[in-house]
Parts: structure tokens; sequence; C-alpha cells
């Protein structure tokens, strides 16, 4: 089993800044697994980022150019820096393990003023 453990949400202004980690334990085999989803209010759960082809990220339309991941793989660990952030990033955010279909609890992040 995957247990994976998100942090880092909170109330943010719009144009504001946060950062999410996500901690993977347990038969985690590499973080390069990791994935970024969202659900917002009312919505489906989408992909943010999600690991392409030769070690790079794919980020859905909505969110290029603005969130960007990184991994330390010392600490089994995956963040989401979120920049200009927006209202319609109002959502849970969850950490996927992709092999074992794990997910985290979320954790949520409000964008408003």
């Amino acid at each position: 089993q995957v247990q994976l453990v998100e942090s880092g949400g909170g109330l943010v202004q719009p144009g504001g800044s946060l950062s999410l980690s996500c901690v993977a334990s347990g038969s985690i085999l590499s973080i390069t697994t990791l994935a970024w989803y969202r659900q917002a209010p009312g919505k489906q759960r989408e992909a943010v980022a999600t690991p392409g082809r030769g070690g790079s990220t794919i980020y859905a339309d909505a969110v290029k150019g603005r969130f960007t991941i990184s991994r330390d793989s010392a600490k089994n660990t995956m963040y989401l820096q979120m920049n200009s952030l927006k209202p319609e990033d109002t959502a849970v955010y969850y950490c996927k393990e992709l092999r074992t279909d794990s997910w985290g609890q979320g954790t949520q992040v409000t964008v408003s003023s």
C-alpha cells in the first residue's frame, strides 16, 4: 500500500501563491508516478499535473504557466507551486499515485478576496 499526505492548502487572495506538498510512504517505488488532481465544488475531479514521457510533466491548460511541480526523492515528496492564483483554482487538491491508484485525503485551496 501507498500512503499519501497532502499539506499546504489555505486561503489566499487572487494573484497570490501557495505551495502544496505530497509526502508518500509505504510501498512507493518512485515518486515519478505521483500526480496532482483537484476537485472544485460541484465539479468532477480533474488532472492538474501528471507525469509525461521522459520525465516531463503534463499540465492542465487552465494552469499552464502558473503551476509547477517539483520532486524531492530523498524525502519522497512532490510539490506543487501555484502562482497567480485565480478564484477558479479553488478546489480540494489531491495527490495520486498512478501505479497503485492510491489517493491522499486532499488539501483545500480557496482563492478569494
